[in-house]
């Protein structure tokens, strides 16, 4: 069956890039879409409200990703960034009827997932929220592309909680991080997925913990080039926007979320509460 080719000649390279996540974990991949793409206005949505997204049901995170992207497709994205691996594990078909080929839309697995088939891994390992890694996207994924790659996933549920709370180079991170590493079932990786947006927020504290024994996946760099080449395929990128405006959009204000937007983003971003 002939897949339907794709047709954005209705959008226009000067609309937003529309981008959600749970909470502040999204913030990484924004952040390298900034820096990669320095003329796009950015439009960011933290279901802060409802984090973790990791506990909840399937149901529930196809519910609040469905009604997160028809809010950004009103908002006249030009395209949608799930920037969040739980959303993407479990709501990813369905948010893709939502927007019913009116705009791209870019996941966080796919990319990474491709990425790493075909360059030199064996034995990945993948940390996730539980919901990441019930899906088993990860591994489908990786192994679609490549059937020899040995893909481990273990849920780490507790490192979201720890983030969101801001307890970043903290004895209880360190504690958490140390406790899940160290299980059997990453025993023998040589390359590790961090399966969650929130997890570069620790990359240093992760790597500080293998040392140079494994080979920590930036998992957002390769996503803002994905959206990159995307966007340049069907000419939206925008060059011409010196000033590019940032907007976030939260569903319960959190201290720590004022504190790593404005760090990523500068002192003099939009912070707006939408209860959807």
């Amino acid at each position: 069956m002939k897949t339907k080719k794709q047709d954005y000649s209705h959008l226009s390279s000067s609309q937003p890039i529309g981008i959600f996540d749970s909470g502040v974990g999204g913030l990484t991949v924004a952040k390298e879409i900034k820096r990669l793409l320095p003329n796009e206005d950015l439009i960011y949505f933290g279901d802060t409200k409802h984090l973790p997204y990791g506990e909840k049901s399937k149901e529930a995170i196809i519910e609040y990703s469905t009604k997160i992207t028809n809010f950004l497709l009103k908002q006249n994205c030009k395209a949608i960034v799930i920037a969040c691996n739980t959303a993407t594990a479990n709501a990813l078909n369905e948010v893709m009827q939502s927007v019913a080929g009116k705009v791209p839309v870019i996941d966080v697995i796919n990319p990474v997932a491709e990425k790493v088939s075909y360059e030199i891994h064996n034995n990945v390992g993948v940390i996730a929220t539980k919901a990441t890694v019930n899906s088993g996207l990860y591994k489908k994924s990786i192994r679609k592309h490549n059937k020899w790659i040995k893909v481990d996933e273990l849920a780490t549920p507790l490192l979201v909680p720890a983030i969101e709370e801001g307890f970043k180079n903290h004895p209880i991170t360190h504690a958490i991080i140390y406790n899940y590493l160290s299980n059997s079932k990453l025993k023998n990786i040589e390359t590790l997925i961090l399966g969650c947006t929130h997890y570069p927020l620790l990359i240093d504290e992760i790597k500080q913990y293998y040392g140079n024994r494994v080979r920590v996946i930036d998992s957002p760099n390769i996503v803002a080039n994905h959206l990159k080449i995307i966007l340049d395929k069907y000419n939206l990128l925008n060059d011409n926007n010196p000033n590019p405006n940032y907007h976030f959009y939260l569903s319960d204000l959190t201290k720590n979320f004022e504190k790593i937007s404005k760090k990523f983003f500068g002192k003099t971003i939009d912070l707006e509460l939408k209860v959807l």
